[in-house]
């Protein structure tokens, strides 16, 4: 007599955390959305170009967020470690050691380029719209990976997709190289000199003797 109760007990406090980790997901949601579609506005409207870059990284780590959501644990990972901690900080770094301090110029008809801009920007966001809407999204009947989805991921890397593997790395490496091509200082010899005679000290003016005067001293 005792198990009906238990039991029925058991039920609703498994519906009851059930109906709280879908609230709690549906807001946590909400919340990575909004910040991944301000810091992403933040990153193109905003004129000072390092303030982009932070709100770049920031982009990236809601991501990461909605890839938690979607347990998908390593791809939040490697969305942190490969955007966040490389590519985002390669920039930052590349945009500070330039340092290039330019005023933006006025250009004539720029409206048309911003139209032009605008124009692209809806028409990939109907693509993916449409996308969207027409794809059935059926739920996955085989079973999931769990703690084998790292296994898993490698072994596709290594054999489905090892050409987009080695390219995304050699990508990379080009970053790398454009990045310490655009930080790299240049050889000015006058600076140098400039600050060779700043530190000589100012010789006294000699008078010119005859020799034969020296002689006679």
């Amino acid at each position: 007599m005792l198990l009906l109760p238990l039991s029925a007990s058991a039920n609703v406090a498994l519906v009851a955390s059930l109906n709280l980790a879908e609230g709690v997901q549906l807001v946590s949601l909400i919340l990575l959305g909004l910040i991944m579609v301000a810091s992403a506005l933040g990153v193109v409207l905003l004129s000072n170009i390092v303030y982009s870059a932070f709100l770049l990284g920031l982009t990236f780590i809601s991501i990461s967020g909605l890839y938690i959501l979607l347990n998908a644990g390593f791809v939040a990972a490697a969305q942190i470690l490969v955007y966040v901690g490389a590519v985002n900080v390669l920039i930052l770094f590349g945009i500070m050691l330039v340092n290039k301090q330019e005023e933006f110029s006025v250009i004539k008809n720029a409206w048309i380029g911003k139209a032009a801009t605008a124009a692209v920007c809806a028409g990939i966001f109907g693509l993916i719209s449409t996308m969207v809407l027409s794809h059935p999204w059926a739920i996955s009947t085989q079973t999931a990976a769990g703690d084998n989805a790292i296994e898993i991921i490698g072994q596709h890397f290594f054999s489905d997709y090892l050409l987009p593997f080695e390219l995304a790395s050699v990508l990379l490496l080009v970053a790398l190289i454009g990045a310490i091509v655009l930080a790299r200082r240049e050889f000015i010899p006058d600076a140098e000199v400039a600050q060779a005679t700043s530190l000589t000290l100012p010789e006294r003016p000699r008078e010119l003797v005859a020799a034969g005067a020296r002689d006679d001293r």
